[in-house]
């Protein structure tokens, strides 16, 4: 049912309803999706899975994917990489200088 190449509807999550398809079967329930959604591993139980099949190899990279679904007609929005900037620096207010405390004299 959930074979290579296989489009589904994801149906729970910060994906749902969104299209994806099964790029890798992991065994014990879940899969390993790519398409609309990010690329990762999925729960069976969270796919709907459709009538439609795509063309695709095992692991396919996501370029694959964008072109096998593109084939359908279906635009996957492209995704930007993260640049890596420079850290923030963070400025520690300094305490004030306190008075030292006056000793109390001892009897």
């Amino acid at each position: 049912m959930f074979s290579i190449g296989r489009i589904c509807v994801k149906v729970a999550g910060r994906d749902s309803n969104l299209k994806c398809v099964v790029v890798e079967a992991l065994g014990k329930g879940y899969v390993l999706i790519d398409g609309q959604t990010r690329r990762k591993k999925c729960n069976i139980l969270h796919l709907e899975p459709t009538q439609e099949m795509l063309e695709i190899k095992k692991s396919a990279s996501h370029e694959d994917v964008v072109a096998a679904f593109k084939s359908l007609g279906i635009e996957i929005a492209a995704k930007k990489a993260k640049t890596k900037g420079a850290k923030p620096s963070v400025k520690r207010k300094v305490a004030k200088a306190e008075k030292p405390k006056a000793a109390k004299p001892k009897k």
